[in-house]
């Protein structure tokens, strides 16, 4: 796993030719504070998403012999690439200078020579770009503990190997990455050619607006706070995601509610009076008689059209309506009705019953009496 530490710088001079030589501590024992992301990516020991997790490099992975060999002769950058080691690939264009090969242990420290070969990389040295930070690889021990001092870790780190040495604005480990006994002034201007270093703890922290609120907080602390907005970002974009997907479906339902209540309000102009039912009885019962009248038979389940062309072929047979639209039909049945001899013979019967005198108390008994008065005038035998 590629990590990276930072310390700052000491001991700086200027050579004749331009560069700037420096003797530094690249390397520290202890408890180093990273992100979750950093140190778990792929989130497979659930670190991802902890704001910080303290990292323990005990004195056998610094100070390992494999390790202190790594120190030496590494290239400087100015600034670590992104996403990629430094190799022979890549040197040319990323390299700024390269660390010494007396590489000695200070106490808990790691310190190297080095130069600075670049011009720009002198330059943004001496406007107050003055810390270094190691990028290496290591094994990372997934298991928590304390350590000797007492101090509480997540993780852990098997021998590191180094590969680069970074020129950086902000150390990660903050004051006590100082390099030297004295503390002085980060250079005013690049007019300064022999800048001596030093780390002020002030220039560790960086101003970052919250909610309308300026705050001063540390390099790790702005990284957590970005992590979290963004969190908080994310969680309102969800929530109105979600508050979006239920008006959709809220106006779905509106909608099906509205065309149901469309359909009953259609349903409800259609419905017959009964005035209505009782003339469309009529009408049917007329239309039936009135086909009876031209051929009988059933017309029972029939429309009013069917009714009509099944009386016509009944009387006149299929071809004479072959072809032929309802109006046309419908004007053949009028015609054979006139020639049926018009009115309604069952009503005509009817009537016919009505004009006749009808006593039903008398059981015949007037016409016996008629046939007992009359029975001399036809002669009996």
């Amino acid at each position: 796993m590629l990590l990276t530490d930072s310390v700052s710088v000491s001991g700086v001079r200027r050579t004749a030719d331009g560069y700037l030589v420096a003797d530094a501590r690249v390397a520290r024992t202890g408890i180093q504070e990273y992100l979750g992301s950093e140190v778990d990516p792929d989130n497979e020991h659930g670190l991802r998403d902890k704001p910080i997790v303290r990292l323990y490099r005990p004195p056998e992975s610094v100070f390992h012999k494999d390790a202190m060999h790594s120190y030496a002769y590494r290239p400087m950058t100015n600034g670590h690439p992104k996403g990629a080691e430094v190799n022979a690939e890549n040197w040319k264009e990323l390299a700024v200078g390269q660390t010494g090969g007396e590489v000695l242990r200070d106490g808990d420290f790691v310190r190297v020579p080095l130069v600075l070969m670049d011009a720009k990389a002198i330059r943004d040295y001496e406007a107050g770009k003055r810390e270094l930070s190691m990028g290496y690889s290591a094994e990372v021990i997934f298991q928590d503990g304390v350590t000797p001092a007492g101090e509480p870790f997540d993780v852990s780190l098997g021998p590191m190997t180094m590969n680069h040495l970074s020129l950086e604005h902000r150390a990660r480990g903050g004051e006590q990455l100082r390099i030297g006994d004295q503390r002085a002034p980060v250079a005013d201007s690049p007019a300064q050619s022999t800048p001596t270093g030093g780390h002020d703890m002030a220039e560790a922290l960086r101003k970052i607006l919250v909610d309308g609120l300026t705050i001063e907080v540390t390099e790790q602390g702005e990284q957590v706070i970005e992590k979290l907005k963004k969190q908080l970002s994310d969680a309102g974009f969800q929530l109105k995601s979600v508050n979006d997907s239920h008006a959709t479906v809220l106006a779905a339902k509106d909608t099906e509610l509205a065309k149901k209540d469309a359909e009953i309000d259609a349903l409800k102009t259609k419905q017959l009076s009964d005035a209505d039912i009782d003339k469309r009885v009529q009408e049917r019962a007329d239309l039936i008689a009135k086909a009876k009248q031209i051929a009988d038979g059933d017309y029972t389940g029939k429309s009013a059209d069917e009714i009509r062309k099944a009386a016509v072929v009944a009387k006149l047979g299929d071809a004479a309506i072959a072809d032929k639209g309802d109006a046309y039909i419908s004007a053949r049945f009028d015609i054979l009705l006139e020639d049926a001899g018009g009115p309604d013979p069952v009503r005509h019967h009817f009537r016919a019953q009505d004009s006749k005198p009808n006593n039903p108390s008398d059981n015949g008994q007037s016409a016996y009496e008629t046939n007992l008065r009359d029975a001399w005038k036809g002669g009996s035998k």
